[in-house]
């Protein structure tokens, strides 16, 4: 059973010193989870009052990742705060390149299960805008990412 639930809110190490903070917005019993990922980099291990001023539109990483942070302990949960609202923290669309072909592809989840694929659809890659790219992201590369974005 895992010790993290939908509207945890958690600290993130970066690889080069600090700390990112993360919400887990949806999860599903295989561990596949829906994140959202904030700066500012924080050199001291945040606490969850931080996390109340946050909002979706301010996040720098938006994905679906495994869990392997959390029940390890690599990755601190910080609690939850009242009035958690999944409402508020949608399932995205995706977005995923093909290279050879040049196709681009908006990809579709359950809002309830982030490893329930519902469909996709080609569209040109202008209309993608800031859509969060397809993947399932291992702990390790989420903390790579984001040491990079809050450099």
């Amino acid at each position: 059973m895992p010790k993290y639930q939908e509207g945890d809110w958690f600290a993130v190490p970066l690889r080069e010193g600090g700390f990112a903070i993360g919400v887990v917005a949806r999860s599903n019993p295989k561990a596949a989870l829906l994140g959202y990922f904030f700066g500012p980099r924080r050199y001291e291990a945040p606490q969850l009052e931080e996390a109340a001023s946050l909002r979706p539109e301010d996040a720098v990483l938006v994905g679906k990742f495994g869990h392997l942070g959390l029940p390890q302990g690599k990755w601190p949960i910080l609690g939850q705060l009242n009035g958690w609202d999944r409402t508020k923290w949608p399932m995205p669309v995706f977005v995923r390149y093909e290279e050879l072909t040049g196709r681009t592809f908006q990809v579709f989840y359950d809002a309830d299960d982030p490893a329930k694929l519902l469909g996709e659809k080609q569209v040109e890659s202008a209309a993608t805008g800031q859509n969060p790219e397809d993947g399932l992201m291992g702990a390790g590369y989420v903390e790579i990412v984001l040491t990079k974005r809050l450099q």
